[in-house]
């Protein structure tokens, strides 16, 4: 049986197993299990005020993949080889605002929340994005708010995968606006969504370099 102190250093040592992975291994494909587990993962992974502002589009058109082999300098090698390539979608300014459309249908539809918790929480996430975070100040800062909710089911992903025995490599390298326009104009999705970060998952080809991190101690304050 796996002691307590076992399972810790497990933990670590996957940690230190996941890596940025440059090259992956064309020839070898995730099990079908191991990815329902990623994406499931992802679909259970927390979001401000439970909005969910994602979707998780897997790539495997040739003419897509081309398209973003073409156009993103962080992705070219990654959406060939890679098993499975991810792009992470965020809802815009127009579905996450407090009195969007998309949010009341969310919580009374999906969420099944009473229609008087919904009016509460739309005042509440109103006051919160108007005057805590101030994200009515400009659209954009919505848009962005809403791209780091993708951020935590991206983390959820890499890390599950590890565990898995999964390497895999997120990837920011290519321009928003222009992969908007491009995307939408093949259909891969609409207006409602922005391209928030992709994400590759496969084998790696090659063993990475043992991994560098600051000191513990330079990265944690107790107050």
């Amino acid at each position: 049986m796996t002691t307590q102190e076992e399972r810790r250093q497990q933990i670590i040592d996957r940690y230190h197993f996941r890596h940025a992975t440059k090259a992956f291994d064309p020839e070898k494909k995730i099990p079908k299990e191991d990815v329902d587990v990623i994406f499931e993962v992802a679909r259970l992974s927390p979001s401000s005020f439970g909005m969910e502002p994602w979707q998780f589009v897997v790539v495997e058109n040739e003419k897509v993949k081309q398209l973003i082999k073409d156009h993103s300098w962080g992705a070219k090698a990654k959406v060939s080889d890679a098993s499975h390539f991810v792009l992470i979608l965020a809802r815009t300014h127009e579905d996450v605002r407090f009195d969007s459309t998309y949010l009341k249908e969310h919580y009374l539809h999906h969420l099944h929340y009473p229609r008087d918790v919904v009016e509460h929480m739309k005042d509440v996430i109103e006051n919160f994005q108007k005057h805590d975070f101030a994200l009515f100040d400009d659209m954009r800062y919505l848009d962005d708010w809403s791209m780091k909710q993708t951020y935590i089911p991206l983390a959820n992903m890499m890390s599950v995968a590890a565990e898995l025995g999964i390497d895999s490599c997120p990837i920011e390298g290519f321009n928003r606006e222009t992969f908007d326009q491009l995307l939408r104009d093949v259909g891969v999705y609409g207006e409602s969504f922005t391209l928030s970060v992709m994400v590759a998952f496969g084998y790696r080809k090659e063993a990475p370099k043992p991994k560098q991190r600051r000191d513990l101690n330079d990265v944690v304050t107790w107050v």
